[in-house]
């Protein structure tokens, strides 16, 4: 599997002390997630902000990206596909931690539609605890047996996370984060949610304003 890149926003400190990863969704890249990180550039001085465009080509959207492949004939497909691309995504997290010279405890995950997907499994198997994850309009992928108990074992760190969801998301039901919020309860991770009224698959300013605020909290009781 193909290494990652994608665009970057240095810090406006000048030397970065904290790193945040945007993960896009399904049939995007990169370039679609970067400018959160403008909005947020004034609340978070001291982050840098990447966001890698995923490993493989959409099948369903010739220029776009995707984590893993969605068929929706495998109901075990994307806990198949987040394993699949955890380690190509860690190795990138890994690499981008020292290209910035950040300690992994500095390191925020931000994920929209299946990039929380990734952002969650793969934030809660880090050797390190992140400071925070971020997770727009996306969902917790559970073991086959759709028992967060099963996942418990794997489990290695707890950060704080928010997730924000669209009452009126059409692509994944507003329902996914209430599922989602207790299941990251049974895992005994430390979760917090805002549904955005009249919204639907995607992250309206008030959802915007709430992810950044919350890293900046985050990142604050971490120094």
């Amino acid at each position: 599997m193909a290494e990652l890149d994608g665009p970057r926003l240095a810090p406006l400190s000048g030397r970065a002390r904290q790193l945040v990863v945007f993960l896009h969704g399904y049939g995007a890249d990169g370039n679609d997630l970067i400018e959160l990180g403008r909005v947020w550039q004034q609340l978070l001085p001291q982050a840098a902000f990447v966001s890698p465009h995923a490993p493989e080509p959409c099948a369903q959207a010739p220029v776009g990206r995707q984590w893993f492949g969605l068929t929706f004939r495998d109901p075990n497909e994307r806990w198949v596909g987040v394993n699949k691309a955890a380690p190509v995504l860690n190795r990138f997290i890994d690499a981008e931690l020292k290209r910035q010279n950040v300690p992994p405890a500095a390191l925020a995950l931000v994920g929209f539609s299946q990039g929380t997907m990734m952002a969650l499994h793969v934030g809660l198997r880090r050797a390190v605890p992140p400071a925070a994850i971020v997770g727009y309009s996306g969902l917790l992928v559970l073991p086959p047996d759709n028992n967060p108990a099963t996942a418990i074992a794997e489990i290695t760190s707890r950060p704080p996370v928010l997730l924000v969801h669209g009452d009126q998301d059409e692509l994944i039901p507003a329902q996914a984060l209430l599922a989602a919020a207790q299941g990251l309860a049974a895992l005994e991770v430390p979760a917090q949610w805002h549904l955005s009224a009249g919204v639907g698959h995607g992250i309206d300013p008030e959802g915007l304003r709430h992810g950044g605020e919350f890293l900046a909290r985050s990142f604050k009781s971490r120094s």
